[in-house]
């Protein structure tokens, strides 16, 4: 189905052609028309399939049905999204659809400088799109009034809850206009995210366009196993011997992406990072260098799982699986998007096993695996980890010796050395 089928205005017509928009997603056509009958909206979708299109389109057409002259610290639709790199990808695309109308779009997140956002806002504006904390620091302030929104959006319902702003939803949701319109976008239709919906609708439709923690079928999903301390070696290799280009990866922490960018850029890869305690000019910075082929790899931490959209990237690597087995859907979703092919590699080491299972268990699939030559998960790291982890029989710790050939631990109990080397282990009972 073409985007023409619903009759928007030639205005927004040409800026989604413009956009490179022919057919629609299913969550397209699915959504488009409830929101323009001005049905509340309870949607699920995978990410990647066009939800920002879904509920952006509806809202800019009746608006330019019905123009409302724009007044000082006034606004007639509130999106509110969880990361920063989301509000801004949101706001560009909706300022690209409305590139012919007269509606002005604004988005305010932390990073910004409020001073500067407060003299935006009392020029006024149509749209918002603001991560929860950084709207709730205005109205605070009194920098602007949501008495007189019309539409109110909720993307990534699921994710903002697990970040834990749920009290300055509430907060928000207190404060604007009571009559009004209300869309929730969300991956996962968990009990919190229904009892908000409850809280904030009336009778919505209820749009599921894929089953739940489905993963596109454009993303190939394969896995490395691969002991934790080799994991840095291993994404070197496949970035130069298979000539990677633009590859986002994501890791567990803060320090473990400051840490491998160091690597990756001592190894002769261009590297950038992208995490919460980066300044928002750097993390454009390191956005715009990625997107422009500057960087070859861009390390993320889970703030950027659903806030980057890079056109045509093919390859996304779990360097660490995610804390929870749900976010991996997201992850992955920054490649395959819109209909083209991606890859998603994830390293798993002997600790991670578990969260795979987690993982293949919600994605109902079992993942292939490839073991790279020299990189094997061996019986020699498996004993140091047994070895390490019982201080209780040893009376010294393992140790490496000088040649890194071999490390020894002696059992007090059983009376025996445990010797483990390149070329197995052996016992030798002790005199």
């Amino acid at each position: 189905m073409r985007f023409e089928s619903f009759s928007f205005a030639p205005e927004i017509l040409r800026a989604v052609s413009e956009c490179g928009y022919q057919t629609m997603t299913p969550i397209q056509q699915q959504a488009i028309p409830v929101v323009r009958r001005g049905q509340d909206v309870l949607a699920s979708a995978q990410t990647g399939t066009g939800k920002t299109a879904a509920f952006s389109l509806p809202i800019l057409q009746k608006m330019f049905d019905n123009p409302s002259k724009t007044e000082n610290s006034q606004v007639r639709a509130l999106i509110l999204t969880p990361t920063r790199e989301l509000a801004e990808q949101i706001g560009d695309n909706i300022k690209a659809y409305a590139k012919y109308t007269s509606t002005k779009v604004l988005t305010l997140f932390g990073g910004g400088k409020m001073d500067t956002q407060a003299q935006k806002l009392k020029r006024g504006t149509d749209i918002i799109v603001a991560t929860p904390g950084r709207l709730q620091e205005h109205l605070t302030a009194c920098n602007l009034s949501l008495a007189n929104v019309e539409f109110l959006v909720l993307d990534e319902a699921d994710r903002m809850l697990d970040m834990g702003f749920i009290a300055d939803i509430q907060k928000i949701l207190a404060s604007v206009n009571k009559n009004r319109q209300n869309m929730m976008f969300s991956a996962t239709f968990s009990g919190p995210v229904r009892k908000l919906a409850n809280d904030m609708m009336n009778k919505p439709k209820i749009i599921s366009a894929d089953k739940q923690n489905t993963t596109a079928n454009t993303v190939s999903q394969v896995v490395y196993p691969v002991e934790q301390r080799r994991k840095h070696e291993l994404l070197s290799e496949l970035i130069g011997k298979k000539n990677w280009q633009q590859v986002l990866v994501f890791t567990a922490t803060r320090d473990a992406a400051d840490q491998l960018v160091k690597e990756l850029n001592l190894d002769g890869i261009p590297a950038a990072v992208v995490h919460s305690e980066k300044a928002q000019g750097s993390r454009r910075r390191a956005l715009r260098d990625f997107k422009e082929g500057k960087v070859r790899a861009l390390v993320a931490t889970e703030v950027a799982a659903r806030g980057i959209d890079i056109q045509d990237l093919e390859y996304v690597v779990n360097y660490d699986l995610p804390f929870l087995a749900e976010d991996y859907v997201h992850r992955i979703g920054r490649t395959g998007r819109a209909g083209k092919t991606g890859v998603a590699i994830s390293f798993v080491s002997r600790e991670e096993e578990r969260t795979l299972r987690d993982i293949e268990k919600l994605i109902g699939q079992k993942l292939k695996r490839i073991e790279l030559p020299g990189y094997e998960v061996s019986s020699r790291d498996l004993l140091l980890k047994q070895l390490q982890k019982r201080r209780s029989f040893a009376k010294k710790q393992p140790r490496e010796d000088n040649a890194g050939e071999q490390v020894t631990a002696e059992r007090n109990m059983a009376g025996r050395r445990v010797t483990v080397g390149k070329k197995g282990v052996t016992y030798k009972k002790l005199k």
